[in-house]
């Protein structure tokens, strides 16, 4: 990216008050890319830059005021600025209006009204907002989220009617443990992929019920055990086939 251009979204976004947390949970993606665009080491896609103009009140031509085929090209020009306080590396926890964000040395985590965002060895490894569900790349976003929020409601109004009829508020609470179960469960058929299925949730759900109904904390624990073992297998297999 043209470095006047890196320049000047520094700059926009520094007149409009937001952090470059702030600006990456309007737009639906990672700090990192926001870091990465003002220190002209990439360049926005069109739709970002659409909302960078909007949000900022100019049009696209006040925005990038250069040579649009240059700025496409995505080729820095000059050195590119000095990263702000926000895009150094020193580790942070901020928690606030604007969210829940985390970060140390390998791993990042922001939590917002926009979104959800995991940074882990600087590739984003999860990020769940208004522009879809991705996971390693993988797009979910043709995850049945209405299913789920069905479902989720069911075992609500179960645990509520279970709590007022026989006082098992606890342990009735282990109920809702059995919505990832189900909804991964059902992932993992559609898309044929056994790694899906939240193995290790179930195995929570069955030690916590063992402990608390049947008193077996000891060696029920050793259930935990089975979790490497289970995707050791899969993977495995994967291999195989």
């Amino acid at each position: 990216m043209n470095i006047e251009i890196a320049n000047r979204l520094v700059e926009m976004r520094k007149s409009k008050g937001l952090s470059q947390e702030a600006l990456a949970e309007e737009l639906g993606i990672s700090r990192q890319a926001v870091s990465k665009w003002e220190r002209a080491e990439s360049s926005p896609d069109t739709s970002n830059l659409i909302t960078l103009a909007k949000l900022y009140g100019v049009s696209l031509d006040e925005l990038l005021n250069t040579d649009q085929e240059q700025f496409e090209s995505g080729e820095p020009k000059g050195d590119a600025p000095e990263a702000d306080d926000e895009g150094s590396e020193k580790d942070y926890v901020y928690i606030g209006p604007k969210g829940i964000h985390v970060k140390d040395e390998d791993t990042e985590v922001h939590i917002g009204w926009k979104g959800i965002h995991v940074i882990e060895d600087g590739k984003e490894e999860v990020r769940i907002g208004k522009g879809g569900v991705w996971v390693d790349g993988e797009d979910y976003s043709h995850y049945n989220w209405k299913a789920d929020g069905i479902f989720s409601l069911v075992v609500f109004c179960i645990w509520l009617w279970i709590g007022f009829e026989y006082a098992l508020w606890h342990p009735g609470w282990l109920l809702f443990l059995t919505v990832p179960i189900i909804s991964s469960f059902v992932q993992a058929i559609k898309r044929k992929k056994a790694n899906s299925f939240a193995y290790p949730v179930l195995v929570a759900l069955v030690y916590l019920y063992l402990g608390f109904v049947e008193q077996i904390w000891h060696p029920s624990w050793l259930l935990f055990v089975t979790i490497p073992v289970w995707y050791y297998v899969i993977n495995l297999f994967n291999r195989k086939s």
